[in-house]
């Protein structure tokens, strides 16, 4: 039996090409609608990388604190570590931004307070519980390498490897 055509030919464009077409053109619409480059979106990717970097460091900071306040004996041997965990939150520009955070009494600093950090009360576990943070700071800077420009990157390298020299230290002291 011979193949015969459809009885009545298509006219027009069928519904995939519009389908495509309309997917394409929304891409390219929301694409210039941005109007940022690509040095552009990065350098906001390196500034969002770099406040999380701070804020990082303040929350292992306000940590310190409470096991030094929970364990008064562990001052001397914490001390260098949260002197350097600092340094650390200065480095990504974290000092200027607690003093402003401080000074604003706005909707935004009663958005997202920062919940107070509590150490337990066995040396031992305090000291886990520290190393155990400053390892997760530490592996989540060294996953953003990736996505932050040199500079940038260098300073997180530099950090993170910090913070896993002051996991193995807290480690140890935990023994």
């Amino acid at each position: 039996m011979p193949y015969s055509p459809p009885l009545r030919a298509r006219s027009g464009p069928r519904r995939r090409t519009l389908l495509a077409s309309l997917a394409g053109a929304t891409a390219l619409l929301t694409g210039c609608a941005s109007g940022s480059s690509p040095a552009e979106r990065a350098a906001s990717a390196a500034t969002r990388a770099r406040a999380r970097a701070a804020r990082d460091s303040a929350d292992l900071l306000a940590r310190y604190d409470a096991v030094i306040d929970a364990h008064p004996a562990l001052a001397d041997r914490l001390s260098p570590l949260r002197a350097a965990v600092a340094a650390h939150r200065d480095a990504f520009g974290g000092a200027a931004e607690d003093k402003a955070d401080k000074a604003t009494t706005g909707a935004k600093a009663q958005k997202s307070p920062s919940p107070v950090p509590t150490a337990s009360a066995d040396r031992k576990e305090a000291l886990t519980s520290l190393a155990s943070a400053e390892r997760t700071v530490a592996d989540r800077r060294a996953a953003a390498l990736l996505e932050v420009p040199g500079e940038l990157a260098r300073l997180m390298a530099s950090v993170s490897a910090a913070g896993s020299a002051h996991a193995y230290l807290l480690t140890e002291a935990a023994k």
